[in-house]
């Protein structure tokens, strides 16, 4: 794949991300190949971070930095020696913008994980939102504004193998347990999961076998993944973040919820888009209708993350997150 076409399938996950389209059209247009992307992508952030240390105001410069997390967490979509630093890089400047706009932000931090806990201390209830395969906690800032939004508390975070936790640690099936000492140390009788691509896998294992969770909604996540027929960029990125080929081998055999689907009792979304169509994975219809109060939302244009078609879904999952976590326990 050359770089023209690796920019043009990040296109919607980028502009998803909250990229100004015209500027990754810029930073793309200029890429001679995909080694290209990651030191390319590393001076869009530190521009931004000029820009910042310009501002005029904390609220400008804390939107900059903000913009510069996400362009330091989309270097590391490409395969590029220095992605730790830029997984670092992200971080840090997330953590400066929510110093400037959030002083109530909390930087929370266990075994295997690390994030950010925003919003009201007296919400009706708290979200985590569970990154994927090669995602992280930067890439998802729209998704937690709209639940907060909603005036719940939300936990962005990186698990094992994620973010600025992917220099030390490799990702692990059982996510479940991670999310049990995140709800430990956050101090909640219950949570709400949103995960995303393969964080949809995690937040659907951990609602199926953690019982504090009380909310559920997936958006891409992997019924089922299939090694064999994934593609190979899948199966690159699987090997780096388990730590080898017969480690990922073995992590995607555990990606299978036939048997934890019946046992999600709390209410469960199930988002698709109808363009994503990877081989080797197994979309989250079978999710929705084995789990007892399963609901299937698929919108036929909306490709993987659904970054193209985010009026369809993002609203309505906040939604059955607010609605549900407001209620009276299930």
């Amino acid at each position: 794949m050359n770089a023209t076409q690796f920019a043009a399938a990040q296109w919607t996950r980028a502009t998803g991300a909250g990229v100004d389209p015209h500027e990754y059209r810029r930073v793309t247009d200029g890429l001679g190949s995909v080694a290209d992307w990651g030191p390319a992508f590393l001076r869009t952030g530190h521009a931004h971070l000029e820009r910042a240390e310009r501002a005029g105001s904390a609220v400008s410069a804390g939107g900059h930095l903000l913009m510069a997390a996400r362009w330091f967490h989309l270097a590391t979509l490409a395969p590029y020696p220095d992605a730790p630093r830029a997984a670092a890089e992200a971080d840090r400047a997330l953590g400066r913008a929510l110093t400037l706009l959030e002083p109530g932000a909390r930087r929370v931090t266990g075994e295997g994980f690390t994030g950010w806990l925003r919003g009201p201390a007296d919400a009706p209830g708290t979200v985590v939102v569970v990154p994927g395969l090669d995602s992280a906690k930067e890439e998802f800032l729209d998704l937690v504004a709209a639940l907060l939004d909603r005036g719940l508390a939300v936990f962005a975070m990186d698990g094992p193998g994620q973010g600025v936790l992917a220099a030390t640690t490799v990702l692990r099936p059982e996510y479940e347990q991670v999310v049990g000492r995140v709800v430990d140390a956050l101090g909640v009788a219950r949570v709400g999961l949103v995960g995303l691509s393969l964080g949809g896998y995690f937040a659907a294992r951990a609602a199926a076998l953690e019982p504090r969770v009380a909310a559920v909604a997936t958006v891409s996540g992997p019924f089922r993944l299939d090694w064999a027929e994934l593609p190979p960029p899948v199966r690159d990125i699987m090997v780096r973040r388990t730590g080898g080929a017969d480690a990922a081998r073995a992590f995607a055999r555990d990606v299978d919820l036939t048997g934890l689907a019946p046992r999600i009792a709390a209410p469960l979304l199930v988002v698709d888009g109808g363009q994503d169509v990877i081989p080797g994975v197994t979309d989250g219809e079978p999710l929705a209708r084995l789990a007892p109060h399963g609901t299937y939302l698929t919108v036929p244009h909306g490709d993987h993350l659904l970054g193209n078609a985010r009026p369809d879904w993002l609203p309505r999952v906040a939604d059955h997150l607010a609605h549900t976590l407001a209620g009276p326990p299930v």
